[in-house]
């Protein structure tokens, strides 16, 4: 069996980052630069007011506090207005402030009497109140930098500089295959040795939250040739393949006999962990093909710690899931040498490890926030003492 940050370092290393595309900018949230991002226009691009209040002249101020006011400024206007000496104009936030004025009193310090503007801030100094041309971005600079993720702020801040447009590395489509004879589909009733099928469900579930839509799905029965017909064609099209069951060494588990008669260079087989160890990998064409185990338990624990990993590369995107050190706040007797992930509830005191911790319990994972993981060696840990948690996502 393969270790744990083996079987990590693996993933790492043959799975390749999905190429360059092109996408409308409102398209690209949570996707990663592809390329660094030049502003198309100054930010501001003009002399413009950071408040209500009224423009004028240092100069005059110096001279005397008192203007008379001889129009108004609006954000959107041309500003081309001509404002004669020992005068201001009413400007608002967001207007351009007209030629040879330079500085804005907020209208709060103001008394206007009889068309009179009296400036009554002796705070006040020259260009008070005015944001120059390229206060944020001058045109040309750089505005974001190839890795960059793309966040609600920083798609707002490559709108505001032009740019309507961006490359960046796709989620990847993903392709589920679930195999199993005893499977049913939720909603129909049940014969006597079947169960539903709730691993498909979940593992969408799973790859929606993280904004990955394009997903597709096909039952395969416990068949050799189903199988390998359906892996050469899903390998086709997905550049993501996840199996459910078949991947351990019984009569009827074929997902490495189908997977090696496709061409497909296994990566790994069987990892030194708990749950999960029948966990497979292959790589194909830089398409990455993972064989879960089937209890709906060790799928969840699989995907999080590994699938995850190669999402991470294909996107760009690093560290989708935080780890953390943090108490432990139960004793834990681990009496075997694999790596355990025991699902947990994480707060500000510590980590708590469930109850039901059995590889096709789902009751206790539906209600953690974290796996426990507890390295290879077998021991005891007492109540107090510091331990890895992976953090799961959030809602």
């Amino acid at each position: 069996m393969i270790s744990v940050n083996d079987a990590i370092a693996q993933i790492r290393l043959h799975t390749k980052q999905l190429p360059p595309v092109t996408v409308p900018l409102q398209n690209a949230i949570g996707l990663v630069l592809a390329e660094d991002v030049s502003a198309l226009v100054s930010v501001p691009a003009f002399l413009q007011s950071a408040m209500d209040g009224y423009a004028f002249r240092y100069a005059d101020y110096l001279q005397t506090k008192e203007f008379t006011v001889t129009g108004e400024v609006a954000a959107g206007d041309a500003a081309n207005l001509s404002v004669a000496l020992h005068c201001a104009v009413r400007i608002f936030t967001g207007a351009p402030v007209p030629a040879d004025l330079d500085t804005v009193v907020m209208q709060e310090k103001t008394e206007t009497v009889n068309n009179e503007l009296i400036v009554k801030d002796e705070a006040l100094q020259k260009g008070s109140n005015v944001r120059t041309e390229g206060a944020e971005i001058k045109r040309g600079e750089t505005a974001l930098t190839k890795g960059t993720i793309l966040s609600p702020a920083a798609i707002g801040f490559l709108a505001g500089v032009g740019v309507s447009e961006v490359s960046v590395h796709p989620k990847p489509s993903v392709h589920i295959i679930v195999t199993g004879n005893e499977l049913q589909e939720p909603g129909k009733p049940l014969q006597h040795g079947q169960v539903y099928e709730s691993n498909s469900v979940m593992l969408q579930a799973a790859l929606q939250q993280l904004g990955i839509n394009k997903i597709t799905m096909t039952h395969a029965n416990d068949n050799l040739e189903t199988l390998k017909n359906v892996i050469n064609v899903v390998l086709e099209k997905a550049d993501l393949l996840l199996l459910t069951g078949g991947v351990s060494v019984g009569k009827y588990d074929f997902v490495l006999q189908a997977a090696e008669a496709c061409g497909v260079k296994q990566l790994f087989h069987k990892v030194a962990q708990r749950p999960g160890k029948p966990l497979y990998a292959g790589i194909k064409n830089e398409k990455i093909i993972f064989g879960l185990p089937g209890n709906p338990a060790s799928v969840l624990s699989c995907f999080y710690n590994y699938v995850f990993v190669a999402i991470e590369e294909l996107t760009g995107r690093k560290n989708l899931l935080e780890r953390k050190q943090v108490r432990l706040l139960q004793d834990v007797n681990k009496k075997i040498s694999l790596t355990q992930f025991l699902k947990a509830i994480y707060t500000v005191e510590g980590a708590m490890p469930l109850q039901a911790q059995e590889s096709f319990r789902l009751s206790s994972f539906s209600i953690a926030n974290c796996l426990v993981v507890l390295p290879e060696e077998a021991r005891e840990y007492k109540e107090g003492e510091t331990v890895e948690i992976l953090c799961l996502p959030y809602l």
